[in-house]
């Protein structure tokens, strides 16, 4: 199992779930190690939080799947950690 997959794992076991901003950061990294570039239209500004997901993936446009992955694993052992794991 690579260290993208247990961090996809390990993120679960958090006993609170995390805030809106590193929610964003985890789904940033997530969808550019396993999507790509994102894709598509920016939502519409009755989907607030569809503009909020979008916006953040946007903003690592061109980030390598390999980095992706090594900024989402290190964001959920930041997690762990804050959390006490």
């Amino acid at each position: 199992m690579s260290a993208f997959e247990q961090a996809q794992k390990d993120v679960n076991t958090l006993s609170q779930k995390p805030d809106t901003a590193d929610l964003l950061e985890l789904y940033k990294y997530y969808k550019q190690a396993s999507v790509g570039d994102v894709t598509g239209e920016r939502p519409g500004m009755m989907n607030i939080g569809g503009r909020f997901k979008y916006d953040a993936w946007a903003a690592i446009k061109g980030m390598s799947k390999a980095d992706a992955e090594t900024a989402y694993v290190a964001k959920v052992q930041a997690l762990l950690k804050a959390d006490g794991k």
